[in-house]
């Protein structure tokens, strides 16, 4: 079993930072694709940044510039640093990770979800 537990969401001024963290726990093969996401109130949930497991960054539009994603694979965790921070960034954030499991019947590789941090910005 595998479980991303998020931390560091808050309530911070607009202009402000907030740093998030996501750390995995359990057993697996591999962990592959570390992700962010968000959904605001009434909006669907989008892909915020995404990192390879050898540190390719990938990242939405409206945050290239404000937002870093870094992961540090011993300690299977996913940071998401965010500065700037802009009223439309409010949402609750959720970590994603593709990770390979070996089961009765090989390896499996399945995406796990935490259970997401409100970041609200507002003044």
């Amino acid at each position: 079993q595998v479980q991303l537990v998020e931390s560091g969401g808050g309530l911070v001024q607009p202009g402000g930072s907030l740093r998030l963290s996501c750390a995995a726990s359990g057993s697996w093969i591999s962990i592959g694709v570390m992700s962010w996401h968000r959904q605001a109130p009434g909006k669907q949930r989008e892909l915020v940044a995404s990192i390879t497991s050898d540190t390719s960054t990938n990242y939405v539009d409206s945050v290239k510039g404000r937002f870093t994603i870094s992961r540090d694979n011993v300690k299977n965790t996913v940071y998401l640093q965010m500065t700037s921070l802009e009223p439309e960034d409010t949402a609750v954030y959720y970590c994603n990770a593709d990770v390979v499991t070996k089961g009765p019947g090989g390896f499996v590789e399945l995406a796990y979800w935490g259970q997401g941090t409100q970041v609200t910005v507002s003044s």
